[in-house]
């Protein structure tokens, strides 16, 4: 079994930056790509960003190109999204997720992605 727990997220001002983290814990790491949804309230979840977790390829939604990113610790099993340049419609609470081997790797649906945490919540300030 494996745990994702988010952190990071509370208060930024437009144009500011943030860091969210996701730590995995338990006795297995299943997981060949991770990826950060966010969803805003009255909106559905969307997808923001994933990295493959051995080769560290990673995969932006349009919204947040050249914006965010994300990275991740291979020892730590931890995983970032460095928010850059944070606009108001960024505010959401964002959930980190973890897709099994198998599953179509360039398939970024919320569907997809087996594992997920409990969500952190981004305010931003206009």
């Amino acid at each position: 079994q494996v745990h994702l727990l988010e952190s990071g997220g509370g208060l930024v001002q437009a144009g500011g930056s943030l860091r969210l983290s996701c730590a995995a814990s338990g006795r297995s790491f299943p997981f060949s790509n991770m990826g950060w949804f966010r969803q805003a309230p009255g909106k559905e979840r969307e997808f923001v960003a994933d990295i493959s977790w051995s080769g560290g390829s990673t995969f932006y939604a349009d919204s947040v190109k050249d914006r965010f990113a994300i990275s991740r610790d291979y020892g730590k099993r931890t995983l970032y999204l460095h928010m850059n340049i944070v606009k108001p419609e960024d505010a959401a609470v964002y959930y980190c997720a973890g897709k099994v081997p198998g599953v179509g790797a360039t398939d970024y649906r919320a569907a997809t992605y087996s594992y997920w945490g409990q969500g952190t919540e981004v305010t931003v300030s206009s």
